[in-house]
């Protein structure tokens, strides 16, 4: 790269990893000097996608396995550091939840935390216990401490697998969990989805949850109640729509914070745009280590990938990606200078010095 003019700067005093002297390279230019930006930008959107590495060898040349390194080389990121600029664009309310995959024709699971239109962690675990999780999920509060030491999110939105919810309780012992409504709802539609009563019940559900406060919930919740044990013979059904009216109290909860998500709807989106890459790939073959920095790349493209410039965040509201919208701040116009600007230090950061009164 005879026309890259790279600069060097010595800090009078060696930071807190012991390093001094480090490399400033323009933001169109690759780590480690793979290549430039602008030749690889599209290439990176198409496997954003799932698109197979050999149609992106066709495409833009190299080879393979230059395109598979790359892509892996993004897991290399903190995802929360390159994704969030500063201590108050972390999220207060976060979601939890692990989706299944396949390594080696074997069972694993990848626990993720998304909010505000990002993902902020996704991981790679082979097992899908307290212990396992805790391990897991614990990346992600290191990398947001990095940011603020004292990070800790009011509300998680669980689904009902006891080891997601002892895992966050361990590392964030104030946060209150919220159960999610939507999957309440799920068992309910499994078990009476073929009944005649159905629709009526389903409107029922969804109006209890539409409650505007406290005490209007618990009176639908109640009306919801009588209405199953007048209509719905006892079984597993009527078994189901009790089950989520003694979760009242559970429910309740997220009526005292404004920001809590009520449902995993959002973070059910994600992992269903995850599924057709996995889908595509045919999921996973190698080392776990080499899963979890794929699945890590995937989270960070996923927040700084360009939107559909039809969708209102890019028509209306003029982001370009979810990173963008949730630092309302853009370094280049180019998505992946953005990217890879903003992962500067592979995204780390030394934690701030407190200050002894």
């Amino acid at each position: 790269m005879p026309d890259v003019r790279l600069r060097r700067i010595k800090l009078k005093e060696k930071d807190e990893t012991g390093c001094g002297v480090y490399t400033i390279a323009p933001s169109f230019v690759l780590s480690y000097m793979r290549g430039y930006a602008d030749e690889v930008e599209n290439a990176l959107l198409l496997r954003r996608f799932g698109v197979p590495f050999w149609i992106l060898t066709r495409i833009f040349g190299r080879n393979d396995m230059y395109w598979y390194r790359l892509e892996c080389s993004f897991g290399n990121y903190s995802i929360v550091g390159t994704t969030v600029k500063s201590a108050d664009k972390l999220p207060k309310d976060i979601l939890d939840d692990e989706k299944f995959t396949i390594i080696n024709g074997k069972r694993a699971y990848i626990p993720m935390t998304g909010a505000y239109d990002c993902v902020f962690f996704a991981g790679a675990t082979l097992a899908a216990d307290t212990d396992s999780l805790t391990k897991a999920y614990e990346v992600f509060k290191t990398e947001a401490e990095l940011i603020d030491p004292e990070y800790t999110p009011l509300t998680v939105n669980l689904d009902g697998w006891a080891a997601t919810q002892n895992a966050c309780k361990a590392i964030f012992p104030d946060i209150v969990p919220i159960n999610c409504f939507l999957h309440a709802f799920i068992k309910i539609r499994s078990r009476c989805k073929s009944k005649p009563y159905f629709q009526q019940l389903s409107s029922i559900v969804w109006h209890t949850y539409h409650a505007p406060d406290k005490t209007s919930f618990s009176e639908r919740i109640q009306a919801l109640n009588e209405w199953a044990l007048l209509n719905i013979p006892s079984g597993p059904p009527l078994e189901a729509v009790q089950k989520l009216c003694n979760r009242e109290k559970e429910f309740l909860k997220a009526y005292d914070f404004s920001g809590a998500f009520r449902t995993s709807t959002w973070l059910d989106q994600q992992m269903k745009l995850l599924n057709r890459y996995l889908f595509s790939t045919n999921y996973f073959h190698g080392h776990l280590a080499s899963m979890d920095k794929r699945v890590r790349a995937w989270a960070i493209l996923h927040n700084f990938r360009p939107f559909c410039p039809t969708s209102m965040s890019a028509s209306k509201l003029k982001f370009i990606s979810p990173a963008h919208k949730l630092n309302q701040k853009l370094y280049h116009k180019s998505w992946l200078q953005n990217l890879l600007v903003s992962a500067s230090l592979n995204g780390f950061r030394a934690q701030p010095k407190k200050t002894v009164g």
